[in-house]
């Protein structure tokens, strides 16, 4: 038993050699959701506590993210949520992107899959109430029938 706690804590320190990348791409406020669709502070604020961190390119990495395998698994979900929805470069996709964009949104907060349940470990402020759900769901089915009007034209 003695040998095998050994390994582990070797194996942890030895894996806390290859930290994460935490250098966020640079700002690029005029492609921004926030800053293009004009969104009001209040929602804003939702928008920037449950979202941005792994759905944008302004992460914040909290003190955890210093330990591996921990880091890993962070790292991991912001590439991901940068992959699928990056706030930041939001005025990049093409309208109908931006559409199906903001319908996976809706989606996705009707469901309460976002934000991730992982998510709220260090961060119980981005526990979405059921009132801030709505008012995202209700915003992200405006700003997206305002897209939709736009691509009629």
């Amino acid at each position: 038993m003695k040998k095998v706690l050994v390994v582990i804590l070797v194996a942890f320190i030895i894996i806390q050699f290859f930290p994460i990348d935490k250098t966020n791409p640079a700002p690029t406020p005029g492609m921004d959701f926030l800053k293009i669709k004009n969104t009001p502070p209040e929602i804003a604020k939702i928008i920037n506590t449950s979202c941005y961190d792994c759905h944008s390119n302004e992460t914040k990495y909290p003190w955890y993210s210093n330990f591996s395998p921990a880091s890993w698994f962070m790292k991991n979900n912001i590439n991901e949520g940068r992959k699928h929805l990056n706030f930041s470069t939001f005025a990049t996709y093409e309208p109908k992107q931006q559409a199906h964009k903001l319908e996976e949104c809706i989606e996705m907060v009707e469901k309460k899959e976002m934000p991730l349940e992982s998510y709220f470990v260090g961060h119980q402020d981005a526990k979405l109430t059921d009132e801030q759900r709505k008012i995202l769901i209700d915003y992200f089915k405006k700003e997206k029938a305002e897209t939709e009007r736009k691509m009629a034209f």
